[in-house]
């Protein structure tokens, strides 16, 4: 009865001991949960390896204000630094809200780099027939970028268009480069070729070149089923 008393005496002990271990430990996680988290200041501070936020945010703000003062130190430079400083400020703002509409963000960009190469290539056109007259270097120039503008209208005009519509004004400027490359040696060649190449552009990849595949397909059906009716036919006969 002794022995049987002790042990039962014992396995309460350590049942009391074990819930008294519960107890403590339930206790401190509820104050480690009651304490007030730091704040992002001492999170940045500290730079605990732990926290991923911590640890990328510092070299962002560090190259942050590094960009920020050479662009700063790049403005106050002249008054042609400063524009060109606002121009790429703009492009990036730009480029930073069209990041999720990649056929538009194609398509501006496109337009840019064309304009700039058919202006050079008029220029540079004039510039090798050894003719100063800037009203037709102008005239050339304007009617390039008039047309690429219309290749980018052109484009979003249509409601339903079959194709990626960025592909079309990459495809149409294409051709308003190649025609201004034309134009260098024949001038009154590259205005009409680019208007030309625009139209093509925008009929073969619109909505009625969508159609008149259909169409297309459906005459190539029609002839293909007439075709057994006239063999059978003439096997009748």
């Amino acid at each position: 009865m002794s022995r049987a008393t002790r042990t039962t005496a014992d396995v309460s002990t350590t049942t009391a001991g074990a819930s008294d271990t519960r107890t403590d430990t339930g206790a401190g996680t509820r104050a480690r949960s009651d304490s007030p988290a730091p704040s992002r200041l001492t999170r940045l501070l500290r730079q605990d390896e732990n926290d991923p936020w911590a640890v990328r945010l510092l070299p962002r703000i560090v190259f942050g204000l590094a960009a920020a003062y050479t662009l700063f130190a790049i403005a106050s430079q002249s008054g042609a630094a400063f524009v060109m400083v606002g121009v790429v400020l703009l492009l990036a703002g730009v480029i930073w809200l069209l990041r999720r509409r990649t056929q538009l963000l194609l398509a501006l960009a496109s337009t840019i780099l064309t304009a700039a190469f058919t202006g050079y290539f008029s220029a540079a056109g004039e510039t090798a027939r050894m003719t100063t007259s800037a009203a037709v270097t102008g005239t050339a120039a304007f009617g390039y970028w008039a047309l690429t503008g219309m290749a980018l209208l052109g484009a979003w005009m249509v409601k339903e268009h079959p194709g990626r519509r960025g592909v079309t004004v990459v495809l149409a400027d294409v051709i308003l480069v190649i025609g201004s490359v034309v134009g260098m040696f024949v001038p009154e060649a590259g205005v009409p070729i680019g208007f030309v190449g625009v139209l093509g552009v925008l009929a073969v990849r619109g909505a009625s070149a969508k159609a008149m595949t259909a169409r297309v397909r459906r005459l190539g059906q029609a002839l293909r089923r007439s075709r057994p009716r006239d063999a059978r036919k003439t096997a009748d006969s």
